[in-house]
C-alpha cells in the first residue's frame, strides 16, 4: 500500500472513531448529569487549588518578611534597654514603635492569610469527598451504558488498533504532517479532488497543478488549504 493510500485508509479510521466517540459519549440524562457535575467539581478544584498554591507562597514570603520584621524589633527593643541618656531613650522608643507598627503591617495580613488558606484545604477536602463519591456512582452507571454498547466498544478498540498499525506505516515526516493538518484543519487532513475542485476548501485548483498531481508519485497538497489530495 502506498504512502497516500494509507493517508486515506488512516483518514477514514479516524472518521469512523470520532463517529463511536460521539456516540459513545452521548449519555443518557442521569449519567450526563453527573458527568457534567464531575466536570464541575473539577473546575472548581481547580481554581481552589490555584488559589491555595498562590496562597502559601504569599504566606512563604510574608513570613520571611514578619521574620525580618521580629529581628528588627528585637534590636530596637534591646536599643531601649541599653540606652540611659533621656535623647537617645527617646529616639529608640520611637524607633521601637516604628518596628512594631511594621511587624503589623505584616502580621495581621499574614494571619488573614493563613486562615484563608486553612478555608482553602478545608473546601478542598470537601470537594474530593464530592468528587469520589461522583465519580464512584458516574463509573457504576458508565460501566453499563458501555455494555449496553458492547459493539461500539469492541469496534472502538479494533480501530484504535488499526490506526496505531497505519500510523506505524507511515514515513515520519508524512506522520506529522498528517497530524499538523488533523489540527488545523478541523480534522479533515485528506480532501478529494473533484471536478479540479479541491472539496477541502473549495478552491479551484490551477491546470498545471492537476497535471502534475496525475504524475506525482508522492501525495500532493492543496495550494489554497495545504490537505493533501487524492483523485477519486
Amino acid at each position: 500500500m502506498d504512502t497516500l493510500a494509507i493517508l486515506r485508509d488512516l483518514q477514514s479510521t479516524l472518521d469512523n472513531l470520532r463517529t463511536i466517540d460521539r456516540d459513545l459519549t452521548a449519555f443518557p440524562p442521569d449519567l450526563a448529569s453527573l458527568n457534567e457535575r464531575l466536570k464541575a467539581l473539577e473546575t472548581e478544584a481547580t481554581a481552589k487549588t490555584k488559589a491555595l498554591e498562590g496562597a502559601r507562597v504569599r504566606i512563604q514570603t510574608m513570613g520571611r518578611e514578619l521574620a525580618t520584621a521580629q529581628k528588627d524589633e528585637d534590636r530596637a527593643r534591646a536599643a531601649v534597654k541599653t540606652t540611659s541618656q533621656k535623647v537617645q531613650y527617646t529616639a529608640a522608643i520611637r524607633e521601637l514603635d516604628e518596628k512594631e507598627r511594621q511587624k503589623a503591617l505584616i502580621s495581621k495580613p499574614l494571619k488573614a492569610l493563613e486562615v484563608e488558606a486553612q478555608a482553602l484545604e478545608a473546601a478542598l477536602a470537601s470537594l474530593e469527598t464530592q468528587r469520589s463519591e461522583t465519580r464512584s456512582r458516574f463509573d457504576e452507571l458508565h460501566a453499563i451504558f458501555l455494555e449496553e454498547h458492547a459493539n461500539q466498544v469492541a469496534a472502538r478498540e479494533m480501530l484504535q488498533a488499526k490506526r496505531t498499525e497505519l500510523e506505524a506505516r507511515l514515513p515520519p515526516q508524512e506522520q506529522t504532517r498528517f497530524h499538523r493538518l488533523l489540527s488545523n484543519r478541523q480534522g479533515k487532513a485528506i480532501a478529494a479532488v473533484e471536478n479540479g475542485t479541491c472539496t477541502g476548501c473549495r478552491v479551484k485548483l490551477r491546470a498545471p497543478f492537476l497535471a502534475a498531481m496525475r504524475e506525482a508519485k508522492e501525495p500532493m497538497a492543496c495550494e489554497s488549504c495545504q490537505r493533501i489530495l487524492f483523485l477519486p
